[in-house]
Order: structure tokens, then C-alpha cells, then sequence
């Protein structure tokens, strides 16, 4: 019979025992590598096979082994120091609290997928796991962060593979009773319950679970509970499934609900509202139309509300591709605003900020909603920022690419979940700091054969783990047969080996190393430079096709000839890849140029001293410098048979002539010292600048500290200046058709302009109603090249008022004149245009109107 419910019962833990509770109690363990060589002296075995996860390792174990754990001093006085540790590290200043200025109280971070632990299944991938690196590092940095998100029963999905190789998806449902997880509270101790308003009159209930991630507190709202119909407590059943309603249901409970149940958490815990508002993708825009609610029944207007909320606002982009973005049927969209959801907001006005057009009807967009609510926003990398840029252009009609008001702040990754402990201990035994990021690896205090003895043994670790998995998967895969003794001696722990995980949508090509089949095998089986190569990945369950280069892979993997040097991992997740990005040589990545946003699975690698094999895309283009790795060229034809052809050939090339030969060739004591020259290179240049600490640190300078300036200006004395720009933005947009540069004239220059040189201009202009004061005149510059009339390197100036009033303006004509000069400061191609922007100190970005005037 089965059970229609399972939970774990933990064994009691005597009073000399109780710093465990505070230990396990917060998620700082899943990087804190102290406490986990804590958890793991209980009982080895079992914190291994558990994924390292405190929560099940204390269902395993016995009562009597809690009782020898509580009779032993030494591990009871490492415990209370371990507790009086965590104590110090949730209340002391850090960087955050040392900052001088203003700055922001409490950031909402907003996300629908974390990835902090395994123990804590509620991310698919990338985003997830940046999520949750964002969230490490705000709290080791001290940054006043809450995070809210979605509590899904059955998390994404657990991967097995059929046994003609086929992906197999299930469902595993999660007890929360078992997770590190507590539920927020009313002071009568009845849990806070999140309500949305439905159609036809029905609501959705949410509970909110509090988990402790450090400093940070982490707000998931669950549907499954008594006050919801059957189908309303699925709501939150899993990551990324369901109907198009089904999505629509979650985005509204995650951005509405979530803004909801931060409100609930600061009425329980006293703290004050957030300043600003972080919402790391579009699937949470909708948080921004419940703070304009919130403010119009506060007595502002629709216009009024968006400026403030703007104002307050972060929206990060991660999606390089148009067809990557949440959209909704505008009609089911209207069919959920039109209930109570949101009382006081006007549907249409809802509608508007969704249309791709501006106006209502047709699809309702996501992120171009989240780039609406928001006055700030980037993308993941600087080409990704570019990217973005084009791709959002339409919003800001008129203004070139490099104008939209979208920066890049280039992901990171945090340091102590990813670095593996065995480069930690190598660190700290050389300098006696673990700190591996800011370790000087090219010292020569570091020796060369201890850094490849600990290169060596995060190698063998991979091939120890991969073991396991591969024997662990043939065993549920044939329940009750015997494992064929090859499956315990795949791969090798002395080979070159490459690794490639990462989800597994066809632009980032998982087959592009089975272009030519006879060729990687020669690789991988040659006698003198042997390659081996660990594969592991999932596919979206709706992607047939993702799931079919999953097979392909999966077929050649287990072809006799090869088997030994060539696996897929079923099931990546978190404690995988904790012993794959540290275990590889080699990181590969073949994503379509520029279709990867950032791939941060690299840059995990890379702080472990692995050596990056990559397409110039995402953080790669950026970070390339010829010694951290190799770049695989992208090739200039749009014939895509082609290009896989060229770039799979040359990816074999560089294993070939390049990446195996420098491997394989040892010095006199019998180590590869050029090879390791590459990996101390990247160690000491990448380690610093890839970490989710500088990453948070740019967000904090660049983005959450000016959001919280704009928006405390606005809302300052009853939100006067809300209301002002409001008016001056209506005023203006009603005012710009009659704005126009009637003539603009140059001189100052020889026939033959020098560098050096001064170009004077003055530019005559209608303003219509307008005051020269509600707007910028400007000379845009830069190079000009032949057959092109496109401006490149451009750089802007402002055009000051002719201060003549007899001169200044012709009241004839109703003109104004602006003067300057442009100096001439290089050589080449010059060219330059004028151009009208509105102005006004309350804007993040001249274009933030999307109103512009040039010259003809």
C-alpha cells in the first residue's frame, strides 16, 4: 500500500547537542565549509549519498549515535563554536554597513527559482543558480536583502534516462517539514496566509515559508493548503510547468502575492519596507502593479504611482532572444485584472505596459512590462548588454542602440560554494588564508607540484563521483541485476578531461562534439594523449528536440570503443556540479554566438583553476585574454550546416594541435609546468573578478544605490515631486510633435581640418510650448567610415542657449538658437548630427521618454 503521505522523523537532540538546530537551522552551511566538515565527522557515508544535506543526514542517523556525538567534548565544543561563529557573522558590520552616504534600508529581491543547496530543490538552472549566488553574497557582503519566490512541491524535475537513452521525467514531492524552512507566523501563531482575488469570485491562498540564507531572509509562497480548491493548491506545484494560465497564475502570485508577503514579514518582524525592488527577470513584473495599487488608494494617480514605482525599481534581463521572453494572451490577462485583483487600477493602463506597441491587444510582454516599471535595468554581460539593447530598441523609437537605457552588470559566481575544498585547503596552506579569490597564485610560494598533486586529486574526485552516478543509475534502471565491472572504471583519472554541462535548449549545441564522430573518437582514444569527456545536462520536458540530443549523446557514450572515455551524468544538479566544475581541465562551451547571456558554469570552472574552451559569448567575450583558455572562432557564414561544420572542426583542432599537447608535456619531476603556468594565470586574474561579490557590489554602486536616491526624492513631502514629473512628462509628450531643429550651421574649420581643431555649430530650434529649460539640445559625434553613415564611438555634447536675448530666440518664427564646439581629438573619419532630448534632473537616461528629435 502507499503511503498518502511521508515524512522524516529526526532523532531527539539532547540540550548539549543544541547548537546543531541553529547550524542546520540556517543555509549558511551550504557554503560554510567548517560546518559541513561538521555535519560530515557524523557520519561520512551518509552525508555523501544524501547530497549533503543536514536535514536528511539527521533522519539517517541513530539515537545512539546522537548520544555519542553529545558524550564527545571535542565535537560538542567545535559545534557551540560553529553556532557562536554564525552568531557573529549575522549580526557584525560588513562591507555593506561600512559604506558612507545614503543608502538603501531593505532590497526586495524578486525571483521565480533559487538555487542555494540541494537540500533546497527550487531551481532549473542558471538563473536559479545566480539567484541564489546573489543571495550568498548580499549576505556575506552585509547588503539588506529579502528575497521572495515560489515554493514548488515537486521543484523542477529528477532526470533518469530510458534505456534507448530517451529522458524520463519525475516528480518527486517535496516535504517542506523536511527542508530548512519555517512558516511565517501571526503572533497568535496561525500561519500568514496571502490572498489573491480570482475570476469568478474564486481566491488563491498562499502560505509563505521563511528560510534563513545567512543574512538574508528568503520569503516561498505555497499554494498547497486547505484554503485552496484542488486545482488553485496546484498553482505552485512545479518549476516551469503547466498551461499558459497555469504560468499566468504563478507570475501574478509571484509579483502580486510576493510584494504581499514581504508586507506580512516586516508587519511580523518590525522591519521597515523595502526601498527598492530587484526583479531578476520579467517573470515578476507584475510586483510593480501591486506597489502602483498600494499608492493610487494611497490618493496618487495612475501617472503619479508609475513614476515612483519606476523610480525604485531594478529589472535584470536574461534572455538574449526575443522567443525566450513570457508572453500572455492579452485577453486572459484581461480576464484576471478585471476581478478584484488590483482595485483602483485601470485594466487598460495595465494592458499598455505589457504591449510590445504601446498600446493594448495583441501579446502581452513580460520584459518589455519589467522594463516599463522600471527606471534601471541590464543585462548579464557586456554583450548581452549590447544585445539587449538591440532587441528592446523599438521601446525607445528614434534613439540609436547604444542610447536604450539598458547597462550591463556581468554576472558572477560565489566563490565558497564553488571552489572546491581542496583548492581551499591548497590556499591556505601556502598563504594561511583560505580566501581563494584573492590568493597570489603565480607566486612562486606556491609550488608547482602542489598545485598539480591538488589538481590531481580534484580530477580523481570527479572520476569517483561519476562512478557512483553511472553505477547508481544502471542499478534503478535494471532494479535487482548486477552492474557490468566496466561501469566502475570509466574514465581516468591521470586522462585530459573536458567537461560540458548546462540545460540543454539547441542553441547551445550539446552535439557540436558529435560533428564528426570518427574524429573524437581518435581523441578520445589516442594512445599518447587520451581525452576524456563528462556530459551532463537536462532538457525543458516539452523540448523533444533537446531531449533527442540527449539520446544522441547517450548512444555514442555507450558504444564499446568509447565508453570508458565519454559519459552523461544523469541529473545535474547543484552537488554535481560541486564536483564537476573543480574535477575538468577543460570547460566547454558552443553555444550560437550571441545567443549564451552569460554561462556562468564556466566561471565556476575557472575558480577552480579549469581552463575555458568556448564560443566568444556571454562572459567569455569579455574575459578572453589568449592565457585563461582557448576561443573557439565563430564562423561568418549564415548557412547554419556550415558554421557547425567549421566551428566543430575547429574545436578539434585546438584539442588537437593545442589543449592536448600542452597537457601532456611534463617537465623533469613529471608535471605539465606550461599547462600549469595557464592555470595560475587564471586563478589570479579571474578568480577576483568573477565573483558574485563584485557583482553584488556593482549592483549596490550602480543600481540599487541610485534607485533608492530617485525614489526618495520622489516620494519626499507627500510625493511632491512624483506628481511634478508626472505632469512634466505629460506636458512634454503632449508638447514634442511640434518640437523640430529647423537649421543647424558649422564653422571654425580649415579646408583641411587637424586634430586639435575647434567645429562650432549653432543650431536653430522650435521648441513649440516648450521652455529651453525642459530640454537638451545636443551634438552627437564620432567616427564616420566610407560607405557608412552610421556614427560609431559616439560621444555627446550639450548646445547651451544663445544668452543674447536680442539673439536667442526669433519670436517671429518662435525659435531658439543653442551654440557650442566639438574639438577634434583624433585623426580619421569624423561625422556628427544634432539631436532634441527631453531633459529633466528626475530622468535616469534622455531616452527614458522615448522621445527625441534629430537633424535632417
Amino acid at each position: 500500500m502507499k503511503a498518502i503521505r511521508r515524512f522524516t522523523v529526526r532523532p531527539a537532540l539532547p540540550e548539549r547537542l543544541a547548537a546543531l538546530e541553529a547550524l542546520v537551522g540556517n543555509l549558511r552551511w551550504a557554503w560554510h565549509l567548517p560546518t559541513q566538515q561538521l555535519f560530515s565527522e557524523i557520519s561520512p557515508g551518509a552525508w555523501r549519498d544524501y547530497q549533503h544535506d543536514p536535514m536528511s543526514l539527521f533522519g539517517e542517523i541513530s539515537q545512539d549515535r546522537i548520544d555519542e556525538l553529545a558524550a564527545d567534548d571535542a565535537f560538542v565544543h567545535r559545534a557551540n563554536t560553529l553556532r557562536d561563529d554564525l552568531e557573529r557573522y549575522l549580526h557584525e558590520p560588513r562591507w555593506y554597513q561600512e559604506l558612507e552616504g545614503e543608502k538603501p534600508g531593505l532590497i526586495a529581491y524578486f525571483s521565480p527559482e533559487y538555487g542555494i543547496a540541494a537540500a533546497l530543490p527550487q531551481y532549473s538552472g542558471g538563473l536559479g543558480i545566480l539567484a541564489g549566488d546573489h543571495l550568498k553574497s548580499a549576505s556575506d557582503l552585509g547588503v539588506p536583502l529579502v528575497a521572495v519566490g515560489l515554493f514548488y512541491r515537486a521543484g523542477y524535475f529528477s532526470q533518469s534516462l530510458s534505456p534507448d537513452g530517451w529522458q524520463q521525467e519525475t516528480y518527486p514531492v517535496l516535504d517542506p517539514d523536511g527542508l530548512p524552512l519555517r512558516v511565517l507566523r501571526q503572533p497568535d501563531s496561525s500561519p500568514v496566509v496571502i490572498t489573491l482575488s480570482l475570476p469568478d469570485d474564486r481566491v488563491l491562498s498562499a502560505r509563505v515559508w521563511v528560510a534563513a540564507v545567512g543574512r538574508v531572509t528568503l520569503l516561498l509562497l505555497d499554494t498547497d493548503i486547505p484554503e485552496n480548491t484542488d486545482d488553485l493548491s496546484r498553482v505552485t506545484d512545479r518549476l516551469y510547468g503547466g498551461s499558459e494560465e497555469h504560468r499566468l497564475q504563478q507570475e501574478l502570485l509571484l509579483g502580486i502575492g510576493g510584494v504581499r508577503a514581504i508586507r506580512a514579514w516586516t508587519e511580523q518582524t518590525g522591519v521597515g519596507q523595502p526601498d527598492v525592488f530587484h526583479s531578476n527577470e520579467g517573470h515578476a513584473g507584475f510586483l510593480g502593479l501591486e506597489r502602483i495599487g498600494d499608492l493610487i488608494r494611497g490618493g496618487l494617480s495612475f501617472d503619479e504611482a508609475l513614476q515612483t514605482v519606476r523610480a525604485g525599481t531594478v529589472f535584470t534581463t536574461h534572455t538574449p532572444v526575443p522567443a525566450g521572453i513570457d508572453r500572455f494572451s492579452s485577453d486572459l490577462v484581461r480576464l484576471y485584472f478585471d476581478a478584484d485583483l488590483l482595485p483602483g487600477v485601470s485594466v487598460d493602463d495595465i494592458l499598455a505596459l505589457g504591449s510590445e506597441t504601446g498600446a493594448p491587444g495583441g501579446a502581452f510582454n513580460m520584459a518589455v512590462m519589467g522594463l516599463r516599471l522600471a527606471q534601471r535595468a541590464n543585462g548579464v554581460s557586456k554583450l548581452h548588454g549590447s544585445v539587449s539593447r538591440g532587441m528592446f530598441s523599438s521601446l525607445w523609437p528614434g534613439f540609436d542602440a547604444n542610447d536604450v537605457p539598458i547597462t550591463s552588470i556581468t554576472n558572477g559566481v560565489h566563490a565558497p560554494s564553488w571552489t572546491s575544498p581542496e583548492l581551499t585547503a591548497l590556499a591556505e596552506a601556502t598563504w594561511g588564508n583560505p580566501e581563494t579569490a584573492h590568493a597570489d597564485w603565480t607566486s612562486p610560494q606556491l609550488s608547482t607540484s602542489a598545485l598539480w598533486e591538488t589538481r590531481n586529486v580534484m580530477r580523481a574526485e570527479l572520476v569517483a563521483d561519476a562512478r557512483r552516478r553511472v553505477t547508481r543509475a544502471w542499478n534503478e534502471q535494471n532494479p535487482g541485476g548486477l552492474a557490468p565491472n566496466w561501469l566502475s572504471t570509466i574514465l581516468d583519472p591521470d586522462v585530459l578531461t573536458i567537461g560540458f554541462a548546462r540545460r540543454v535548449p539547441t542553441y547551445k549545441r550539446l552535439t557540436l562534439m558529435l560533428h564528426d564522430t570518427d574524429r573524437l573518437k581518435r581523441l578520445l582514444t589516442d594512445p599518447d594523449r587520451p581525452v576524456q569527456i563528462v556530459i551532463a545536462g537536462k532538457s525543458h520536458p516539452a523540448d523533444e528536440e533537446g531531449k533527442r540530443l540527449i539520446q544522441k549523446v547517450v548512444e555514442f557514450a555507450s558504444d564499446p570503443e568509447v565508453r570508458q572515455r565519454i559519459v552523461f551524468l544523469p541529473d545535474y544538479d547543484i552537488s554535481m556540479a560541486q564536483k564537476l566544475y573543480p574535477g575538468t581541465d577543460i570547460w566547454l562551451n558552443n553555444p550560437l554566438r550571441p545567443f549564451e547571456a552569460c554561462g556562468t558554469s564556466g566561471m565556476k570552472a575557472a575558480l577552480n583553476g579549469t581552463l575555458n574552451l568556448s564560443i566568444l559569448d556571454g562572459w567569455w567575450d569579455e574575459f578572453f585574454d589568449g592565457e585563461n583558455g582557448w576561443a573557439i572562432p565563430s564562423a561568418a557564414t549564415t548557412d547554419p550546416v556550415e558554421r557547425d561544420r567549421l566551428e566543430a572542426n575547429a574545436m578539434y583542432e585546438l584539442i588537437e594541435h593545442q589543449i592536448a599537447p600542452l597537457f601532456y608535456e611534463r617537465n623533469e619531476s613529471g608535471d605539465p609546468e606550461r599547462w600549469l603556468g595557464h592555470v595560475r594565470h587564471t586563478l589570479a586574474t579571474l578568480s577576483p573578478r568573477l565573483t558574485a561579490d563584485r557583482m553584488v557590489r556593482q549592483y549596490v554602486a550602480e543600481l540599487y544605490v541610485p534607485a533608492y536616491s530617485s525614489q526618495a526624492v520622489l516620494r519626499h513631502d507627500g510625493y511632491r515631486a512624483a506628481r511634478a514629473l508626472a505632469e512634466w512628462k505629460r506636458r512634454v509628450t503632449a508638447a514634442w510633435p511640434d518640437v523640430s531643429i529647423v537649421h543647424v550651421e558649422s564653422g571654425g574649420l580649415d579646408a583641411t581640418p587637424q586634430v586639435g581643431d575647434e567645429l562650432r555649430l549653432r543650431a536653430t530650434v522650435r521648441l513649440g510650448t516648450l521652455s529651453p529649460d525642459d530640454v537638451a539640445v545636443q551634438v552627437v559625434y564620432g567616427q564616420s567610415r566610407t560607405g557608412d553613415d552610421e556614427l560609431h564611438d559616439t560621444r555627446t555634447q550639450d548646445l547651451e542657449i544663445e544668452l543674447d536675448p536680442d539673439r536667442s530666440t526669433d519670436q517671429s518664427e518662435g525659435t531658439s538658437l543653442f551654440t557650442g564646439s566639438v574639438r577634434l581629438r583624433r585623426p580619421g573619419g569624423f561625422g556628427y548630427s544634432v539631436r532634441i532630448v527631453p531633459k529633466n534632473d528626475l530622468l535616469a537616461s534622455p531616452a527614458e521618454l522615448g522621445l527625441i528629435s534629430t537633424a535632417s
